[in-house]
C-alpha cells in the first residue's frame, strides 16, 4: 500500500474539519480527503447557527440555561417521532456541544447571540459572524497548523478492509493515474454528509414520490460514507426521514463584494460593535450583504395573492396545497412567485416576511430588492415582467388573467387578485432536500456498528453520516452534531489502538 497516517478522514465539511482537527491536537499523523475541488460541504451553504447553553455568550446575557433543558426541549422539536431518536446521542450532543461552541471561539469564530427560537425556553441559538463560511476557514487553517494533509477533488471509492478491520481507503482512478490506495494505522473517519443527492437507485430504497424528483441543498451529498459503510457490513438508520421537499430561493450565483470581506476576527468585532450601536435601516443592508444561504419564502405569499408559475411561464399546482410537491416536475425544476404591488406592499413589515434571514431576523420585499436583485423583479406590465424572467409573455399572462377569473367567480380561498402594477416576481426557487437524517449506526464513542451491533474495527463516523439514528429538529442541532460528533470522533479515533 502507498502512504500510511494514522488517520484518514472522508470530507471535507464541518464535521470533516473537526475531526481531523481534532485527531492531530492528539498529535496523529492526519489525512483528510474531499472530493469536491474546495472544502466547505453542506457546512458552507447552512445558516450558520449552534444550539448550545452553558456559554460564556448565554451567561454574559445573564441567561441561566443547562444541558438538562436543551434535552427536553429536543422533545418539543421532534412530535410523533420520538419513539424513533437515538437519546444516548441526543445526550451526548446537549453535553457536549458547550464545548464545541467554546473551541471555535477560541479558534476565532465569533458568535452574536444567543438568538431564541421556540419552543426552545431559552435563547440557545449562536450565530456565526459575518457568515457560515468562516467555519471552514478556521478549521482549515487550525488543521494545517497541526500538520494534517488536506486532498481536495481526492474521491475515496471503496474502504479497505484486512480480515474484519477497516485498514485504509482507495481512491477513485482519475486520467493518467491508478487508483490509490492509502493505508490507515489507527482508523478512518467517514464524515462526508448525507445521501440528499445520491443517484435515484440509492435513495429509492428510503425515500418516494416528490422526494425522488429533486436533489439536495449540497449536489455533493451522495451519501459516499453511508455506502461505503454498508459494503463493510453497516447499517442506516432513519433514511426515510429528510427535511424536504422544501422551496428555497438560488443562492446568489456570485458572492457580493460584502459577503466576500474577511472572516477574520477584528473584522467580526467590528460587525458586531456596529449590530450593537448602528440604527437598524443603516444596518440591514449591511447584515443582508452576508446571505449567502438558500433562503427559503415563507407561504403566506401564496395565501395572499402571489401565484407560482415555471419557467415556461405557466402556473402548475394550487399553491395553497404543497407547492414544493410539484416544482421538481417542471421545466429545469424551476418556478417564479409574481404578485402585484397591492401583495408587495404587505411584504414591507410584521407580519409579512418575505423569509428569515440570519443576522437579521426577518427579511421583507425591500431588503430582497436591494440586497437579492439576481432573484426579484418588477416592471410595469405583465409582459415586460415575463421579459426580465425570461417567460413567454402570453403565457404568463395567460396564467395571472386565468388566476383573476376564478377569484372573480367566487373561489373562497382567500387570495388577492394580480390587478395592480407594478407587477412583482421573485425568484427562480427550486424545491430541495435540506437535510436527510439517515445515517450510520454508531455508538458512544462513534464506532460505526454492523447490523448485529458490534463495533466494525477501525472505522468511525461523524457528522449526516454518523447520525446514528438521533434526530436534530430545530436550528442549531444539525450543525451542532456536525462539530461534536466530529470533535468526539476524531478524539475517540486518535487515541484507538494501532493495528500495525
Amino acid at each position: 500500500m502507498g502512504n500510511e497516517f494514522d488517520i484518514i478522514v472522508v470530507g471535507g465539511g464541518g464535521s470533516s474539519l473537526m475531526a481531523a482537527y481534532s485527531a492531530a491536537r492528539q498529535g496523529r499523523a492526519v489525512l483528510l480527503l474531499e472530493k469536491a475541488a474546495q472544502l466547505g460541504g453542506t457546512t458552507r451553504l447552512s445558516v450558520g447557527t449552534i444550539c448550545a447553553t452553558s456559554t460564556r455568550l448565554q451567561k454574559r446575557a445573564g441567561i441561566d440555561d443547562s444541558p438538562d433543558e436543551h434535552f427536553e426541549d429536543m422533545d418539543k422539536f421532534i412530535g410523533p417521532l420520538a419513539a424513533r431518536d437515538n437519546l444516548e446521542l441526543r445526550r451526548i450532543l446537549v453535553d457536549n456541544v458547550p464545548e464545541t461552541v467554546e473551541l471555535l471561539a477560541d479558534l476565532g469564530v465569533e458568535f452574536m447571540g444567543p438568538l431564541p427560537e421556540p419552543p426552545h425556553r431559552k435563547p440557545r441559538l449562536h450565530a456565526i459572524i459575518p457568515h457560515s463560511r468562516g467555519y471552514i476557514f478556521r478549521l482549515e487553517r487550525a488543521c494545517r497548523r497541526l500538520g494534517v494533509t488536506i486532498r481536495t477533488s481526492a474521491r475515496v471509492a471503496r474502504l479497505l478492509r484486512d480480515g474484519d478491520r477497516v485498514v485504509g481507503v482507495e481512491l477513485a482512478a482519475v486520467p493518467g493515474a491508478p487508483a490509490e490506495k492509502i493505508a490507515a494505522r489507527r482508523a478512518v473517519i467517514l464524515a462526508s454528509g448525507d445521501f440528499s443527492s445520491a443517484p435515484l437507485a440509492y435513495k429509492e430504497r428510503f425515500v418516494s414520490g416528490p422526494l425522488l424528483e429533486i436533489g439536495g441543498i449540497n449536489p455533493n451529498s451522495t451519501g459516499d460514507g453511508q455506502r461505503m459503510g454498508e459494503e463493510v457490513g453497516a447499517e442506516i438508520l432513519n433514511g426515510d426521514l429528510v427535511w424536504g421537499p422544501e422551496i428555497r430561493f438560488l443562492a446568489p450565483p456570485h458572492p457580493s463584494l460584502v459577503s466576500r470581506l474577511p472572516t477574520n476576527r477584528w473584522f467580526a468585532r467590528t460587525l458586531l460593535l456596529a449590530m450593537r450601536h448602528l440604527p437598524a435601516p443603516l444596518l440591514r443592508p449591511l447584515l443582508l450583504g452576508f446571505v449567502t444561504t438558500f433562503l427559503a419564502p415563507s407561504h403566506q405569499l401564496f395565501q395572499q395573492g402571489a401565484i407560482l408559475v415555471n419557467a415556461e411561464g405557466a402556473r402548475f399546482c394550487d399553491e395553497l396545497d404543497r407547492p414544493q410537491d410539484h416544482i421538481g416536475r417542471q421545466p429545469d425544476q424551476k418556478a417564479y412567485m409574481v404578485f402585484d404591488d397591492v401583495t408587495a406592499a404587505r411584504f414591507g413589515a410584521w407580519p409579512n416576511f418575505i423569509s428569515t434571514a440570519p443576522g437579521v431576523g426577518y427579511a421583507y420585499l425591500p431588503d430582497y430588492a436591494r440586497s437579492r436583485p439576481d432573484i426579484y423583479s418588477k416592471a410595469d406590465t405583465i409582459d415586460a415582467l415575463a421579459t426580465k424572467l425570461a417567460v413567454p409573455g402570453a403565457a404568463l399572462a395567460q396564467a395571472v388573467s386565468a388566476h383573476n377569473q376564478a377569484l372573480n367567480a367566487g373561489a373562497a380561498d382567500g387570495r388577492a387578485p394580480i390587478l395592480k402594477p407594478p407587477f412583482h416576481a421573485l425568484g427562480p426557487a427550486k424545491s430541495w432536500i435540506v437535510f436527510g437524517e439517515g445515517g450510520l449506526r454508531i455508538d458512544s464513542r462513534f464506532r460505526v456498528s454492523d447490523r448485529s451491533g458490534q463495533p466494525i474495527p477501525g472505522l468511525y463516523a461523524a457528522g449526516s453520516a454518523g447520525q446514528g439514528g438521533v434526530l436534530l429538529a430545530g436550528h442549531g442541532n444539525h450543525l451542532g452534531w456536525a462539530f461534536t460528533s466530529g470533535r468526539l470522533a476524531g478524539r475517540n479515533a486518535a487515541l484507538s489502538t494501532p493495528h500495525r
